[in-house]
């Protein structure tokens, strides 16, 4: 079904999912509801597992990652986050400040749930202080990482105002905290996350990561409003689905793990109610992905390219000069990369499909109905997930790396001893 098709599945006011006029009207409501309670107790159980990272078979890769000179806008980021500091109060600043190994870092989740009692709720902070945070966004990201994640938020206020919900689902229902003290050579960052926006941005001197990264959108296209005309993900969509259809029949009896999205030759299990069929979602900081599908080496030298453009295009979050050194490492990699996908390669059919290789994870999944009354998978609900594999989510790995090396904290453990 097209895209533009949602139409017939906005629920009537009678039958709207939101429970409350506010975010926490409508999360004292929903948190009563046992699948709602069993997923939160899952999540629990694997936030309370220490970070590892995502890799293939349990076992980290070693010596994937390395401290480099990345070009990263750090000083643009500081200065925006030092401006943001000045404009809280002390307990907004003791609300949304925590240590650069905060377990927090792991707490985030893409729902519209109002499950926090930290940090800047934007919807709840004054007009000075959501720019203030905006502007740390800005001066961190490429230019087309900000606008598409600007583009996530307008569409998730597109979608409060389709529902009934303006003040569960809205423009600003995100929360920003910062990690560590904003310096030139010390690891710091910030987090923003909420309904179908999560970013976590790690800055070492001017070497900087992203991940993991979430977005999506219920619906992709706003067809009313202030945001009339908007769309989001049509790149991430076209450009997987020529890749698939450009196969031989080989590659693609390869590249294919099922024909259907929901049941049928779908391996049991492989869907569950609250990801789709994404692997790589909240709280999946340690999961065992195997590869599948079609390994890279088999490509054409026109779907390598082709591959890498898609990759680029995820990764593009990232300002210029990280991106580019992210694209170094992809490539470097790309002989292992995976390419594998779930559902029909027809205009307008849903699918699933995985990027994979030892230094990204990348997932695009098409959905069913939230919000909107569609039961099956559809494209105008739209999931993608990008994680670093093999503990290098959250900067872990160069954090690590740092601490090792820098020739100050040498000198410090070596006194400790």
């Amino acid at each position: 079904m097209s895209r533009s098709e949602y139409r017939s599945f906005v629920p009537p006011p009678e039958k709207s999912k939101v429970r409350g006029d506010t975010a926490r009207e409508h999360a004292e409501v929903v948190l009563k509801v046992p699948l709602i309670q069993n997923i939160l107790a899952g999540w629990q159980e694997m936030f309370v597992e220490p970070f590892k990272g995502i890799t293939t078979d349990g076992e980290i890769i070693p010596a994937l990652f390395e401290r480099r000179s990345e070009q990263a806008p750090t000083e643009q980021a500081i200065i925006a986050a030092h401006h943001l500091l000045s404009e809280l109060t002390p307990d907004q600043r003791a609300s949304c400040r925590f240590d650069i190994d905060a377990k927090k870092w792991r707490n985030w989740q893409n729902t519209e749930i109002y499950l926090e009692d930290y940090g800047l709720r934007l919807t709840e902070v004054s007009e000075n202080v959501r720019q203030a945070v905006l502007e740390v966004m800005r001066a961190s990201l490429g230019a087309n990482g900000y606008e598409k994640s600007r583009n996530v938020m307008r569409l998730n206020g597109f979608l409060g105002d389709l529902v009934g919900g303006p003040e569960v689902f809205g423009e600003f229902t995100y929360i920003f905290s910062l990690f560590g003290t904003p310096s030139s050579s010390e690891p710091w960052g910030w987090q923003i996350f909420g309904h179908h926006l999560c970013l976590h941005g790690v800055f070492i001197g001017d070497q900087m990561t992203i991940t993991p990264t979430f977005m999506g959108a219920e619906p992709c296209n706003a067809d009313a409003g202030p945001f009339k005309g908007l769309g989001i993900f049509e790149d991430e969509e076209r450009m997987g689905l020529e890749i698939m259809r450009s196969f031989s029949d080989e590659q693609q009896a390869q590249a294919l793990i099922a024909n259907s999205m929901v049941g049928g030759d779908l391996p049991e299990g492989r869907r569950v109610q609250h990801d789709g069929l994404h692997l790589g979602g909240a709280y999946c900081d340690n999961r065992i992905i195997p590869y599948e599908g079609l390994k890279a080496d088999d490509f054409s030298d026109l779907q390598r390219r082709d591959l890498l453009d898609l990759i680029e295009e995820y990764l593009g979050t990232l300002p210029p000069g990280p991106l580019r050194a992210k694209m170094d490492e992809v490539e470097r990699h790309f002989e292992d990369t995976h390419f594998c996908w779930i559902g029909g390669h027809e205009e307008n059919q849903a699918f699933y499909y995985r990027i994979q290789s030892p230094v990204t994870l990348i997932e695009f999944d098409h959905h069913a109905g939230v919000f909107l009354n569609n039961l099956a998978p559809m494209n105008f609900h739209v999931h993608t997930l990008v994680r670093t594999p093999n503990g290098n989510d959250y900067g872990v790995d160069i954090i690590r790396q740092h601490y090792e090396n820098a020739p100050h904290h040498k000198e410090y453990h070596k006194h400790e001893d």
